[in-house]
């Protein structure tokens, strides 16, 4: 028995510090955090602590495998991995030879967020010339609120929250899905007496520890916002000196606010406007206010807008200026990486079309506009992710999937909803299996996880099967012929940073910059050093991906942006499809321990909602709208607005009575700026099943 270092490879911003127990040469124990990283801290969720119950789970993919039978008959026959390689290639270059390159689309997100083993696909992308991919389904209207505001992605360190006296939650159930910022933030209530508030749309795990909670609409958080600055300005809370300096506009922004009353947004929010008064008073009364911005701003077809008006509140009350004080939403940009060897930058051609990730049943079934003007997709490579549970807008996206001239290679570590749809499933390695580079999004480490154990069957890894395929399909690149060590090393040292012995030795690279640039005492990301309240959003807009005129009717300033699926709750509500704590996206729905804990499908419904519909608790309810229905069950939860229905996690559509997961549900259209998938933002109707 031995321990050894990692870093956790799923998709939270948290990325944990870990020490994992070897009990054999293809074993391991207990997994547990690094006490003597300053972030983790020790403190890890419960779905990884007990990850030998997934990497040695009985059901993992074990040998290659060629379908036999109909698609998602799951009949198929084991065959060797020469085989399976020479099939995906002669496939892969048939589909070339007739419809051209980008007819062949790599398909991938962060089922691993190692950057060698995520973000290889795109080397074997570029060096072919295949479809590029718009990577839109997570961050992306988030991220884009935030660069309008701060112009680059990096925010005060979290470790500072030991210095604050209110910290802010927004956007975000920390509890659930980033264990680290609730440990933080607890922390510093416990030594430093620091208030803790949260925002969002439901009472949930992270609400029910809050010291003060405001629960408003979901969509709606810009009008809260707005309302929270309007009384900022109103009582003397604005730092008008540090506006002065740091800010394009403030003077056009009070104007604008001046009518952005708590009753106004109260209307628009469901919050009354005593709640927002005593929201804005909290805030207006600790300078030391840090705001730790989340990822539900993405869900939401506002989302941009919402966390632009979010991050604004920092700036009013200059809370930038104070240890403590100040935002984060994501630490991307402290990296600094050079991407080129990892994604085969060199090779780009910038002219291949890019399709978006979220649109995948469009893109599939054929849609011009999805498919950008060129050829049909007719080949899929798929790492690190699970469309046919995970996208939105379901029904369309099997319809593309069960195309007989579609030819899908799926590579994973399960026999997901996707691999189903496969035409050729590979057995994948997981992340103790193989070497990798990691970054937070959420904290400033730079991590190195090594290979711990020899992984099961013939498990063979990402950058693996991307360089054994490369070679057959003829493309060339210096890349597929080093180790990911090697490719690590050279990116470490490409980068700035000490190169891979260094790592490591040391197990990390705190990357954190100094108090000034972490606070943008110098200037925030834009030209003129200003954070922008004005935002000409058509700048932030990628070319003939998303409509210009919804665009163009985006508010120049902070505001309530009605671009919703809006529902007063007599004829339909609003759906919330929110994380849950014992799953992450579709990942660890296999393991006995979180299904036990999730139980079933359920719904969150108001009580006095669901006597109206005589739904009593537990009852099978039918929830629907224009793009599918979904049958689950009915719960009574007091901690939710009436008219808003919340349904966590997102179960494998075999979970639910008629095969149709959540995601039947939720919209696959581009929202403003720049496209995203808007999973917590769609209109049902919902009625008892008898």
């Amino acid at each position: 028995m031995t321990w050894h270092h990692s870093a956790c490879p799923h998709d939270c911003p948290s990325t944990c510090a870990l020490e994992v127990e070897r009990l054999a040469p293809d074993r391991i124990g207990r997994v547990r955090g690094a006490a003597d990283n300053s972030y983790t801290r020790g403190v890890i969720c419960s779905k990884v602590a007990r990850y030998a119950e997934r990497i040695h789970h009985p059901d993992r993919l074990l040998h290659p495998l060629r379908r036999t039978g109909p698609k998602g008959s799951g009949q198929f026959a084991r065959i060797d991995w020469d085989e399976a390689l020479d099939l995906v290639a002669e496939r892969f270059l048939a589909a070339e030879a007739a419809h051209g390159a980008e007819t062949v689309w790599p398909y991938f997100y962060a089922g691993t967020m190692g950057l060698v083993m995520r973000d290889g696909i795109n080397r074997l992308r570029h060096a072919k010339g295949y479809s590029g991919q718009y990577s839109t389904i997570c961050t992306m209207l988030a991220w884009q609120g935030w660069l309008a505001g701060a112009g680059r992605l990096a925010g005060v360190d979290p470790r500072e929250m030991a210095e604050s006296d209110l910290i802010v939650l927004w956007g975000t159930n920390a509890a659930s899905t980033q264990v680290n910022v609730m440990s933080h933030a607890l922390d510093a209530r416990r030594k430093r007496g620091a208030r803790i508030a949260v925002v969002d749309v439901y009472e949930n795990a992270t609400a029910k520890q809050a010291d003060h909670f405001v629960c408003i609409r979901p969509g709606t958080d810009g009008a809260l916002a707005c309302a929270v600055m309007h009384v900022l300005f109103r009582d003397g809370h604005a730092d008008r000196d540090y506006l002065a300096r740091y800010a394009d506009c403030p003077d056009d922004l009070e104007r604008h606010l001046a009518t952005r009353t708590p009753a106004w947004a109260s209307a628009i929010c469901g919050v009354s406007a005593a709640e927002i008064e005593d929201f804005a008073a909290l805030i207006g009364g600790h300078r030391r206010a840090y705001f730790r911005l989340g990822y539900g701003f993405s869900r939401q077809r506002n989302g941009a807008v919402n966390m632009h008006a979010a991050a604004s509140i920092p700036l009013v009350t200059g809370a930038w200026q104070h240890p403590g004080g100040g935002a984060l939403f994501n630490n991307g940009a402290v990296y600094h990486w050079d991407r080129t060897l990892i994604d085969g930058l060199d090779v780009r051609d910038p002219a291949v079309r890019q399709l978006d990730q979220s649109r995948i049943g469009a893109v599939l079934t054929g849609e011009a506009f999805a498919l950008q003007g060129g050829p049909p997709v007719t080949a899929l490579l798929i790492q690190n992710t699970n469309p046919v549970s995970v996208a939105p807008d379901q029904n369309v996206v099997k319809r593309g999937f069960a195309r007989e001239d579609l030819f899908t290679c799926v590579h994973e570590q399960f026999m997901t909803e996707t691999a189903l749809m496969a035409d050729v499933v590979l057995p994948a390695t997981m992340f103790l299996e193989h070497d990798d580079l990691y970054q937070a999004g959420g904290q400033q480490h730079i991590q190195f996880g090594p290979k711990v154990v020899e992984p099961p069957g013939e498990c063979r890894s990402n950058h693996e099967l991307v360089c054994d395929l490369a070679r057959r399909l003829g493309a060339t690149h210096r890349g597929f012929d080093m180790s990911p060590r090697a490719i690590i090393d050279w990116t470490l040292q490409a980068s700035g940073w000490p190169g891979l012995a260094t790592l490591e030795g040391e197990r990390w690279i705190d990357a954190q910059p100094d108090f000034a640039t972490a606070h943008y005492v110098d200037g925030f990301g834009h030209a003129d050093g200003r954070w922008h309240f004005a935002v000409d959003w058509s700048r932030l807009a990628p070319p003939g991906l998303v409509d210009p005129v919804l665009v163009a009717g985006m508010p120049r300033l902070p505001d309530h942006w009605s671009a919703i699926e809006d529902a007063d709750g007599t004829d339909g509500f609003r759906l919330v499809t929110a994380p849950a704590r014992h799953f992450l996206n579709s990942t660890f729905t296999e393991t006995p321990t979180s299904q036990r804990r999730e139980a079933r499908p359920t719904v969150m419904v108001h009580p006095d909602d669901a006597a109206a519909l005589g739904i009593a608790d537990g009852d099978a309810v039918e929830l629907a709208n224009l793009r599918g229905r979904v049958r689950l069950h009915a719960q009574h939860f007091a901690g939710v607005r009436r008219g808003v229905l919340v349904a966590e996690s997102i179960w494998p559509n075999t979970a639910y009575a008629d095969g149709c997961g959540i995601n039947t549900l939720t919209g696959a259209d581009t929202p403003g700026p720049a496209g995203g998938a808007a999973f917590h933002d769609s209109r049902v109707t919902m009625r008892r099943l008898a």
